[in-house]
């Protein structure tokens, strides 16, 4: 029988070095008193924000201070509990790191409606007087250009205060989803009992017994069968804070709002959709070719993650597969791959599955520390994938920081995804480049397939569907589970066509956390289709398109996110860059069939 490790039997190389942050849980406790403190002394200068240049010197400096030594608290706290979501202790410590940030938000909250008392003449004089202020240029423009979303201190206190309410049902969902639910055993080939967990239910879908993956796919699916309507509710709840927050802050939809946070037309979002309805036919193609290399009269779900060369693909190692990333990147400088192998021997990365850890993968860390990265290794080429996909954001991150100040040093996820697909798309042309033996390189096109299958068109599927759920909670219709499966149901049958439908599937939505964080998941979409042309421009032109590419990278969040892209040679306003991805999807899609046959 397969299982999973518990925390202490994985290598301390292989886990990621969170002592760096705070040695002990007493230094934890100590930042966590002295910020509190702090968050006091902010309040304090309610009411004088625009007193004087000085005094709003002061202000946005102790601010950034603040938000700077709680990001290390609420890290270090959240990434603890990650390790083994059971563990009610870290469980406590971020929880109460959650309850810190909200209070310094609130305590903060006075700061942009004053600021909003400005007119930019206004600002100008002041930075005359500091010339530090000149620092904060950018962000104040936003700031002025959000007043009319803006509401009056009282209301943007409270409604900081209620942040963690708002967000309940997404933490609802993840203990759900990581602490609570047990998913089943089944029987492999060999009659050995396989134990399906949230981290490897897409590899299982990928193994080569037909009717194991079959079973591996109904008994996951009814697991969540068995809390469908706890899940219904909670993303209902959700959707209802999204529109609600919306209204709060004088926007007509819920989309509207998420996107003018980066600013973001929403015409980016429709463009999206629109072209990549425009290209389905490449995504059936896909299906039809899967189904053919199967030798099945019906494409099923449960065959749709498995390659195109019918087989699970090689074992790469982790060591092997962090080698590979580190040559990969070799066209970005010789500084960019220095620092990520360096990043590599120096446990930023927690590798492998153990018993109660967060699944998926995501990049995090703070401005004041190194970065890390949560994975849960597999042991195959999309794991290798994933890796370097991750090691693009702790680039992005630290190539940032290295140049912009605080107030700058994150990013809209609109460019984020543009930074670790990049490398993504390294990798591959890397990989082709220097892979000679025939099997592995159809596991790497396959790869490429599957990543822009799963990202451009899977991403925009999800779009798709977030969309018309808070436009139904706007219209005053009641989302039910019944009203979320067909409306799944629906836009999959569209996607897959060739496939054949079942009832499970229009469940699948209850299985995406991202949906939790409302209109995050097409810049998935809009990413890697910039990070393809950006990939192939530095491929073409060498060191002066890796250069742009660089230069896009340390800007940080100084510019608005289609801004910072043109630096990089890419309009997100157009549809050319997603065309152009899908149009290459297509071509290596016949590449493959070509190899196969």
């Amino acid at each position: 029988m397969s299982s999973v490790p518990t925390r202490s039997e994985i290598e301390e190389e292989y886990t990621w070095d969170l002592e760096s942050i705070y040695a002990t849980d007493d230094d934890w406790e100590d930042a966590y008193e002295a910020a509190t403190d702090q968050v006091e002394d902010l309040a304090a200068y309610e009411g004088q924000t625009v007193d004087d240049a000085t005094t709003l010197l002061e202000v946005l400096e102790l601010r950034d201070r603040l938000m700077r030594e709680i990001s290390m608290i609420a890290a270090y706290a959240r990434m603890r509990s990650d390790e083994d979501t059971t563990n009610q202790e870290y469980q406590a410590l971020s929880a109460r790191a959650q309850s810190l940030a909200a209070g310094a938000q609130s305590a903060a909250s006075f700061i942009e409606p004053e600021l909003q008392e400005l007119s930019r003449e206004d600002f100008e004089a002041m930075v005359e007087d500091e010339p530090d202020l000149e620092n904060y240029a950018h962000y104040v423009d936003d700031v002025l250009r959000m007043k009319p979303h803006t509401r009056s201190a009282e209301v943007e206190a409270l409604l900081a205060d209620l942040s963690e309410v708002t967000g309940a049902p997404g933490e609802v969902y993840s203990m759900l989803s990581n602490a609570d639910m047990g998913f089943p055993t089944v029987e492999d080939s060999d009659g050995e009992p396989v134990e399906i967990t949230q981290s490897n239910f897409v590899n299982l879908l990928k193994r080569p017994d037909r009717d194991f993956r079959q079973r591996v796919y109904e008994a996951y699916f009814d697991e969540w069968e068995s809390v469908r309507n706890t899940v219904a509710a909670s993303y209902k709840n959700s959707v209802k804070a999204d529109v609600k927050l919306a209204r709060a802050r004088n926007y007509e939809t819920a989309r509207e709002a998420a996107l003018d946070g980066p600013n973001v037309p929403v015409e980016v979002y429709d463009t999206l959709v629109d072209s990549v309805h425009d290209n389905l036919e490449h995504l059936h193609r896909h299906a039809e070719l899967k189904r053919e290399a199967l030798g099945v009269d019906e494409l099923r779900m449960w065959d749709v993650y498995m390659p195109l060369t019918g087989e699970e693909g090689p074992d790469v190692e982790y060591d092997d597969a962090a080698q590979y990333v580190v040559d990969a990147v070799a066209p970005l400088g010789e500084e960019y791959q220095s620092r990520v192998a360096e990043g590599l021997e120096s446990r930023w990365v927690d590798v492998y599955e153990n018993e109660g850890k967060r699944t998926g993968a995501y990049s995090g860390g703070t401005y004041d520390t190194q970065p890390f990265i949560l994975m849960n290794y597999q042991n195959d080429v999309a794991s290798m994938y994933t890796l370097a996909h991750e090691l693009g954001h702790s680039m992005h991150s630290e190539l940032t920081k290295e140049e912009q100040p605080y107030i700058y040093s994150g990013y809209e996820i609109f460019t984020a995804e543009v930074a670790s697909t990049v490398n993504e798309a390294l990798l591959t042309h890397h990989l082709l480049e220097t892979v000679e033996d025939p099997e592995f390189r159809k596991a790497i096109l396959n790869e490429f397939l599957e990543r822009v299958r799963s990202t451009l068109y899977r991403q925009t599927l999800f779009a798709e569907f977030e969309h018309e759920a808070h436009r139904l909670e706007e219209a005053g219709e009641p989302l039910t589970a019944d009203r979320l499966d067909e409306l799944y149901g629906d836009l999959k049958a569209q996607y897959y066509e060739p496939a054949e439908m079942d009832d499970r599937i229009p469940r699948e939505w209850m299985r995406i956390p991202h949906f939790y964080r409302a209109f995050y998941v097409y810049q998935y979409s809009t990413g890697i289709s910039a990070a393809l042309a950006i990939a192939d421009d530095i491929v073409e032109n060498g060191a002066d398109a890796a250069e742009d590419y660089l230069a896009f990278l340390r800007r940080g969040s100084r510019e608005y996110p289609l801004e910072l892209l043109e630096i990089a040679g890419v309009d997100m306003r157009s549809s050319e860059p997603i065309d152009r991805a899908l149009s290459t999807y297509g071509d290596r899609l016949e590449e493959l069939d070509d190899l196969l046959e």
